[in-house]
């Protein structure tokens, strides 16, 4: 019995979650209250409340959950040989780590300048710099930096600007992935 009721626990609060990602999608972070979640929920902000106390409660929940798989694999990266081998396994498991993170990597690009301000933009941005550190190599060219940085982002803005464009869903995964490969790549080739 204890096990289905923390199930149903679980379940409520990824309920909650996916709702306020809608509603911050749609309305924007700022205007989405917890009454309006708690509606579109069909509970009382008394039921809301039991979970989550505050929007921003919620925000950070969706990032550390979204996050574990990135925090997993920076850990791993940092294990590994700094060869072009274990950067390239960075960026395939990081393609397949934004494949449920997606609608959150939505929501940060669509309220950026409510995100800049609150823990979750300064976490987002403190991972991203640790992913770029197990990318680039300090003493490479500014070009080869840039084909890192490039190489990282690129799975971001291909993961969004191809939301709209006709196809199977694994098949641009794997597009966006062949050309972030190809950056990093490119990058850790010897230059004669």
């Amino acid at each position: 019995m204890g096990g289905s009721r923390q199930q149903r626990r679980g379940d409520t609060r990824q309920r909650i979650q996916d709702v306020a990602l809608e509603l911050f999608a749609e309305q924007g972070y700022e205007k989405t209250s917890l009454r309006e979640i708690a509606e579109r929920l069909e509970v009382t902000k008394a039921a809301l409340y039991y979970h989550f106390k505050t929007k921003e409660e919620i925000l950070a929940s969706l990032q550390e959950d979204l996050s574990r798989p990135m925090d997993e694999l920076i850990e791993w990266g940092k294990g590994q040989p700094r060869t072009l081998e274990t950067k390239q396994e960075i960026l395939n498991r990081y393609s397949e780590a934004l494949i449920g993170a997606t609608p959150f990597f939505r929501f940060m690009q669509e309220n950026q300048a409510t995100v800049r301000e609150l823990r979750t933009g300064e976490d987002f941005k403190d991972r991203m710099i640790r992913m770029l550190d197990l990318l680039r190599e300090p003493e490479a060219t500014m070009t080869d930096q840039v084909r890192c940085v490039s190489a990282l982002f690129s799975m971001h803005a291909g993961m969004l600007a191809l939301k709209d464009i006709e196809g199977d869903p694994e098949d641009k995964r794997k597009a966006i992935l062949e050309v972030a490969t190809e950056l990093i790549t490119q990058a850790n080739t010897p230059k004669p």
